[in-house]
């Protein structure tokens, strides 16, 4: 799925049409009853921005109408009201709203309230948020990204500062936040205190949907709902939009649909498991929903004139895990899949964009084993050493692809192995040579324990320019031990010149570059 955005929709012209909304939400005695108010219960979100809107996101404590203001200044002098829609008990009291015709390029800001569905006179408090259109013309554009949420049983400690890395991430203002999966660890038990490898107890918020694996709809809602318990994470995302995609934890540790469920499991059917999994996935973030294919995670996001990023989806099509040696393309190496290739290819072949990011859930080159403890089997593209085989096919397709159609400026973005990297791939030193040369950086966790550095597997030819991981004699470092990551990139409005960073929770710059584009 596409999304187009229209574009040049003026201040001027945005704020002309509020006047025939009015005061509505002001004008309403909201007063009322004010102690059974509706709640606002995990702050406000807000994603998928373009250059004339972006989804607004909140949940209700009832069944409510959610009521939206929006404007183009905090004061919300003539702001815009919209009607209202529905936060019913079936989404879990959560509501979405696209926010079209507004603005690119401008600072947005909005105002959520929930109307009780069956007292219409008593309204809830307001929370206020904001986000920045994608701008029509080549100014800077500043982002972040990053994966790995509550994992390990690393949870929210409010002694420890809470999801520090948030923090971190929002005084960059970014415009917009690069979610590369593991949103949450499903299959993480949190509990209330966990021993740290210094013998130091580390002490969790906890609550009950965390006390089990997440095998009912509620209980995968509930794991969501935890991260946002965090003031860090509510501070973020009511500042900052989010790009989100899933990757494995999402549903449970590196499922395909061969996944073997352990006995904590009492439901036995993975494909249920992750048709639950996905619809809690979808209700809590503010995603633009395909109505080609409902449920659909990949998707391409235009940021401007200078970027385009294409949200992959390497879970929902992909073959069983396994040893994925074929040496012919077949359903048993699918990763992304046919169609989803075919539609990247499309993407990164009609892109005008300076900069085609490529949002990747996993890692191109770094081996991930379907079974750790033994080294066995294929969770990632990697296959090891040597020519291209199984899924890696996949990825010989795209990168012969970009070279011979003239794409330039691609760049692979991803988290899920827990440290940071940034790695050249070069074709002079590559199995499979048919490529032009290109960058990966990884970065993550966000939040959760620490581990790697992976093995590399050389069909691809990568380079390691910078990692930071603990080591094998220091796995799963808990937050407290300063190792959580994210990256941060920002494209120069009048050079088109890429700058990624690699930072701490500190916000340490730990590594950098500047790209310069190449012309098509």
């Amino acid at each position: 799925m596409t999304i187009r955005f229209s574009r040049n929709l003026t201040r001027r012209r945005f704020l002309s049409t509020t006047a025939a909304a009015g005061v509505g939400l002001i004008a309403m005695p909201y007063l009322s009853r004010a102690a059974d108010r509706p709640v606002i219960t995990h702050g406000v979100q807000s994603g998928d921005v373009g250059t004339d809107g972006g989804v607004v996101w909140a949940r209700a404590d009832r069944p409510a109408q959610m009521m939206v203001e929006v404007a183009t200044s905090d004061s919300f002098k003539d702001a815009r009201t919209l009607p209202p829609i529905a936060a019913l008990p079936e989404s879990d009291f959560t509501a979405k709203m696209l926010l079209e015709n507004l603005p690119s390029g401008q600072d947005i800001f909005y105002r959520v309230r929930f109307r009780d569905l069956s007292h219409t006179d008593i309204v809830g408090e307001p929370v206020v948020g904001r986000f920045r259109t994608a701008p029509g013309d080549r100014r800077d554009v500043s982002f972040v990204w990053g994966g790995d949420v509550a994992g390990q049983g690393w949870g929210i400690n409010p002694d420890d500062g809470g999801m520090f890395t948030f923090a971190a991430m929002k005084k960059h203002n970014p415009d917009f936040f690069l979610h590369s999966g593991d949103t949450i660890y499903a299959d993480g038990v949190i509990n209330a205190e966990q021993k740290q490898p210094d013998g130091k107890i580390w002490k969790n918020i906890t609550v009950v949907e965390k006390s089990k694996v997440a095998e009912t709809l509620d209980e995968f809602r509930g794991a969501h709902k935890y991260n946002m318990l965090d003031e860090n994470l509510r501070a973020f995302n009511a500042e900052v939009p989010i790009f989100v995609q899933w990757d494995d934890h999402e549903v449970t540790n590196n499922w395909s649909l061969s996944k073997q469920l352990p006995a904590a499991y009492k439901e036995r059917d993975i494909t249920l498991l992750a048709a639950r999994a996905a619809r809690a996935f979808h209700e809590m973030y503010p995603m633009r929903e395909s109505i080609v294919e409902p449920g659909r995670v990949y998707r391409t996001l235009s940021y401007g004139p200078h970027l385009d990023v294409f949200m992959l989806d390497e879970r929902s099509y992909r073959g069983p895990n396994g040893p994925n040696l074929q040496e012919s393309y077949d359903p048993g190496a699918y990763f992304l899949g046919p169609d989803q290739l075919a539609w990247l290819k499309r993407g990164l072949l009609n892109s005008r964009a300076t900069w085609k990011v490529i949002a990747s859930d996993m890692p191109l080159s770094l081996i991930v084993y379907d079974d750790a403890a033994n080294k066995k089997g294929s969770e990632a593209f990697a296959q090891g050493d040597g020519p291209a085989r199984g899924r890696e096919l996949e990825i010989a397709d795209i990168l012969r692809f970009i070279k011979t159609s003239g794409v330039v400026n691609t760049v692979w973005l991803t988290a899920d192995v827990h440290y940071a990297a940034a790695h050249y791939y070069n074709p002079n030193k590559a199995q499979f040579q048919d490529f032009d040369p290109f960058w990966e950086f990884v970065s993550g966790p966000l939040h959760a324990g620490t581990f790697g550095p992976n093995e590399l597997d050389n069909t691809f030819g990568p380079e390691v320019k910078f990692v930071k991981a603990p080591g094998e004699a220091n796995q799963n470092l808990p937050p407290s031990a300063g190792m959580q990551f994210f990256g941060h990139v920002k494209i120069d409005g009048k050079s088109g010149q890429m700058t990624v960073s690699l930072r701490d929770r500190k916000d340490v710059e730990l590594w950098a570059i500047t790209l310069d584009p190449k012309q098509a």
